[in-house]
């Protein structure tokens, strides 16, 4: 029967249910989770200086399992941000510009390319890289400034963002709250990526083809790009020539990355160390080539803009992972050996128990992380309530017996689709904010597209388990 439920199990459980409630009412949970650690830690511990020392412990737990992430993402925002001040993007993109010929073109051409920058420039730094270059020529063949922000944002904080094969912030996430490895959350999540890509994509572009033939997109006019003249002075830092060398020395360093993972299979950590090394180099050789004797201020410069926007993004993120490392291995080194002689976890044995309780089946714990995926989303961050998704998954594949990397993958992309920037407006405003667009515009056209691909993706993750 495994062990006996305590009064941690249910101040567990009670505190995951408040967390979905007030992700369901839009209302921030990072206060609920520092109660929910206190809490566990005093009923734990009796102790009311234990339980304080519990709640910054449980950040530092948090922090330094997340750091990896958050410090690899800053690098590449820093990268990403030498590349536009130097012009270097428009090099590596305006090639891919003589395939808009046409809306269809210009919205697929777009979309894939979206896809590619965000697997390694992470989606708000890829929308400045692409979106500057790419949108007035998609305008100009036709294609409304709606259906390229659609692509942007589907490609990008979808497909490339649900993923996220190469930098992997988002599995690692997941995998951890799981208590599972990386690779095997990163190999469960790659059929259901593309399903509900493929699914998403193709219906947003039918969508918007029906909607160009009727004519509603027939009074927009073409949008004013507005240009900072002293980004387009920093443009002219380097010649046209060295910028072409450089563009091609980044790329064949990227595939050269990507080369070295397959072959010396690097998954997890070691991947994202390879990359993360990699934008650091990419970052100094850059802005010793474009701003000579000023470098050394500048990739100091750099490398806070990268911070900034690696806090501002995981901020929100310490907190609700701090609490749901809790539920398996971080409660042991956050506040100490307190758990039953036979417990392996309060989210496991909590799955032990629903097994027993409820009779459950492998299409009840789809629909539920889809159901709880797309509640986390509902923040607009995406990636503050992947914690959760992973820890219910847990707790469900325990109940059922199997499934635990696909349906830790299938709360994941519910939680990345929804809140990480396709569905809530407020996440939308990177691509709206390029295209000249109102977010929520955005968003509603999104609506259809999404619902129909995590239906699809649902009901074939019932198969894969």
């Amino acid at each position: 029967m495994g062990v006996e439920l305590t009064a941690l199990h249910w101040i567990y459980l009670l505190f995951v249910l408040l967390i979905i409630g007030f992700m369901v009412f839009r209302k921030d949970t990072s206060l609920i989770c520092m109660i929910g650690i206190f809490l566990l830690a005093v009923t734990a511990t009796h102790s009311l200086s234990a339980a304080i020392s519990g709640v910054f412990n449980s950040f530092i737990y948090a922090i330094t399992e997340l750091l990896p992430t958050i410090l690899v993402i800053s690098v590449i925002v820093a990268m990403s941000r030498v590349l536009t001040m130097a012009g270097i993007n428009d090099v590596m993109i305006t090639p891919f510009t003589r395939f808009i010929r046409t809306p269809s073109w210009a919205y697929w051409t777009i979309g894939l390319l979206m896809m590619v920058a965000s697997w390694f420039f992470w989606p708000s730094p890829a929308i400045a890289l692409i979106g500057a270059v790419l949108l007035p020529v998609a305008i100009r063949v036709g294609l409304p400034a709606i259906g390229a922000a659609m692509a942007m944002n589907l490609f990008g904080h979808g497909v490339a963002l649900s993923g996220d094969f190469v930098i992997q912030g988002a599995p690692k996430l997941t995998a951890e709250a799981a208590g599972l490895p990386v690779s095997d959350v990163v190999f469960a999540s790659v059929p259901l990526v593309f399903v509900m890509g493929i699914v998403t994509t193709i219906t947003a572009f039918i969508l918007l083809r029906r909607d160009m033939k009727k004519g509603q997109f027939a009074a927009a006019k073409e949008i004013d790009v507005t240009i900072d003249p002293a980004l387009e002075q920093t443009k002219q830092l380097l010649s046209n020539h060295a910028k072409k060398w450089l563009a091609a020395i980044i790329a064949i360093l990227l595939l050269l990355d990507v080369a070295a993972m397959s072959y010396l299979k690097l998954q997890g950590g070691q991947a994202t160390a390879l990359i993360g090394g990699t934008a650091i180099f990419i970052l100094i050789l850059l802005s010793i080539f474009a701003h000579k004797r000023d470098s050394f201020e500048k990739i100091t410069n750099y490398l806070i803009e990268g911070f900034q926007f690696g806090f501002k993004i995981f901020g929100p993120v310490i907190p609700i992972a701090a609490f749901f490392y809790l539920g398996d291995a971080g409660f042991v080194p956050i506040i100490g050996d307190y758990l039953p002689k036979v417990s392996e976890g309060i989210v496991n044995d909590l799955g032990v128990a629903l097994a027993h309780a409820v009779p459950l089946n492998k299409e009840i714990g789809a629909v539920t992380l889809t159901a709880v995926g797309a509640i986390t989303g509902l923040d607009g961050s995406g990636f503050s309530g992947i914690s959760l998704a992973g820890s219910v998954s847990h707790l469900f594949s325990v109940a059922i017996g199997t499934g635990a990397a696909t349906l830790t993958a299938l709360g994941q992309i519910a939680a990345i689709w929804v809140g990480g920037g396709t569905l809530i407006p407020w996440a939308l405003i990177p691509a709206a904010a390029i295209c000249g667009v109102d977010p929520f515009e955005l968003a509603r056209r999104n609506l259809v597209p999404v619902t129909a691909g995590l239906v699809v993706t649902t009901i074939v993750a019932m198969f894969l388990m």
